[in-house]
């Protein structure tokens, strides 16, 4: 029913590499039986980066790598060598992606851009060798800093989808078919509670060779900010999407009442997601003749609203006028 090769939540354990130690290296050669201090520096302990990629789409690449170790810096040398450098790990994750502290819920950062990177986890630092020690009442020091110590954690990463659009609706709202009805995406379509268990993204060809793109969001429940159903795992890809195109269907009992659940689950999870411009499209409205769509005007939400019929072709072309208008109000 869904597609197992979308992860959107992964908890990995990381480990920074540890620095190298100083060395307390004293040069020798034939003609010098006791020289100075020239042990070089440690080598820093390698990093925990995780790394924008535009190619990605989920996080099913961690799914079974659930700890991740970079190297320990090599030790200094002699003549002030500094040793290597431990390799540091790069971890590659879709854009949108959040990383988090599990123990505070602190948000560390998010991944918006191809090649950008953030440090999960420093390496320790690299020892200095005797070399730095040398004074004048301490000509040769024989001793040298030892490296520090990585670091040690659990880090979540949770993805976020990026889109223009946002469809936002209880299960069997007709997300899906609108989805596969304006783009190429093919989510799978069934008349029964969260047959969209996974984000859909699909690419919305407008005039003039311009597009959008849209997502698919799992149908949202009552109670869903509180965690019940699905909840917060679906909620949490409604914020990464610039315009909310709220959908209703025509056979509703009370359309305005609906709208308002909608609308105090996204406030209850997140006040911030009101901000984003609306949009209300009312589906299956080909069971609607001209009469009672009348009826149903002065009851509708105060936002933009248009009737459509994704099976019936009807008002499309209208909602990606309104569409391409919300998102590009100043052209």
């Amino acid at each position: 029913m869904g597609n197992s090769n979308f992860v959107d939540y992964v908890k990995i354990h990381c480990r920074s590499g540890k620095g190298g130690p100083g060395s307390k290296h004293l040069y020798r050669d034939k003609r010098t039986a006791k020289g100075g201090p020239d042990g070089g520096d440690g080598g820093r302990g390698g990093h925990v980066i995780i790394k924008g990629n535009a190619q990605l789409w989920t996080l099913l690449h961690f799914k079974y790598q659930k700890h991740v170790k970079a190297e320990h810096g090599e030790s200094g040398g002699m003549q002030t060598s500094t040793g290597k450098d431990g390799a540091d790990v790069i971890l590659e994750v879709p854009l949108g992606t959040v990383a988090r502290d599990p123990e505070t819920g602190e948000q560390l950062t998010e991944i918006t851009e191809d090649g950008e990177e953030f440090v999960l986890l420093h390496g320790g630092r690299g020892g200095l060798g005797n070399a730095h020690f040398k004074s004048s009442t301490n000509q040769t020091p024989r001793y040298a800093q030892p490296g520090e110590d990585g670091h040690e954690a659990w880090r979540i990463l949770e993805l976020k989808v990026l889109a223009d659009v946002g469809l936002v609706g209880f299960p069997n709202a007709g997300k899906s078919t609108l989805l596969s009805v304006l783009s190429a995406a093919k989510p799978e379509i069934a008349d029964y509670p969260f047959t969209t268990l996974v984000p859909n993204l699909g690419i919305v060809s407008y005039r003039d060779h311009r597009s959008f793109i849209m997502a698919d969001i799992p149908g949202i429940i009552e109670g869903a900010s509180g965690g019940k159903g699905l909840g917060i795992r679906f909620l949490r890809h409604i914020e990464r999407n610039s315009t909310l195109l709220f959908m209703v269907p025509a056979d509703s009992s009370d359309i305005a009442k609906e709208y308002d659940i909608l609308i105090n689950e996204l406030k209850a999870y997140n006040p911030e997601l009101l901000d984003k411009s609306r949009i209300l499209a009312i589906t299956k409205s080909d069971m609607l003749d001209d009469e009672l769509k009348k009826e149903i005007v002065p009851d509708l939400p105060d936002v933009p609203w248009v009737f459509i019929s994704s099976v019936a072709q009807q008002g499309l072309t209208e909602l990606k006028d309104l569409i391409w208008k919300t998102l590009n109000p100043d052209n």
